[in-house]
């Protein structure tokens, strides 16, 4: 259903166990990025009536999710640690060129962050599989459902803001085809990316 050429490492989600704090922490500030993307695309395009509908509603629920993973994080007696870079996502973003028109600038945003969506879910359909912590298991079964919707809504939304639904489609898969080279070289890393 999601498209991704490669699967994640199945090695990932023992440094994932070993390492729950950092996950949370690291799924504290994805959440909080996307939140901010959001907000990015809604001050960028603002013209785009049905994008900036879809991004308040969007930023709402992901500043929700950030709450929940904090409550979960201070719940089990952690506390919020430092961002770190997501070298996953700064890699993705090389893909286009910088520039381009207005459209297709909103058309590779839009890609990309639905691309992230579609990793972020797989990656919480294997926490909510593997993870002994029942609580946890079922607070990420709910989040990969919504990661699915947030990836099929940013894909939605750059057909519709693209040049062609063949063209999106087009760079859609050269992306992924990028996508599988970036992540074979990842998870090894205690992050949901990484």
């Amino acid at each position: 259903m999601l498209g991704l050429k490669l699967p994640t490492d199945p090695r990932w989600i023992n440094v994932a166990k070993q390492n729950l704090e950092e996950i949370l922490t690291d799924h504290a500030y994805c959440e909080q990025k996307a939140a901010s993307t959001a907000i990015s695309l809604i001050i960028r395009f603002p013209r785009n009536s049905e994008l900036v509908s879809a991004m308040t509603d969007l930023a709402q629920e992901e500043m929700s999710h950030f709450k929940m993973v904090h409550d979960l994080i201070l719940e089990r007696g952690y506390t919020l640690g430092i961002e770190r870079k997501d070298e996953y996502v700064l890699q993705l973003l090389t893909f286009f060129p910088k520039g381009g028109s207005r459209e297709a600038q909103l058309t590779h945003r839009l890609l990309c962050a639905a691309l992230i969506e579609a990793r972020s879910c797989e990656r919480f359909r294997i926490l909510s599989e593997e993870l002994e912590d029942r609580k946890l298991r079922s607070f990420y079964r709910k989040l990969m459902i919504s990661e699915a919707n947030h990836y099929t809504l940013f894909l939605k939304l750059a057909r519709k803001y693209g040049p062609s639904k063949e063209t999106v489609d087009q760079k859609w898969q050269s992306l992924l085809d990028f996508e599988a080279i970036v992540i074979r070289k990842l998870g090894d890393k205690e992050s949901i990316h990484g």
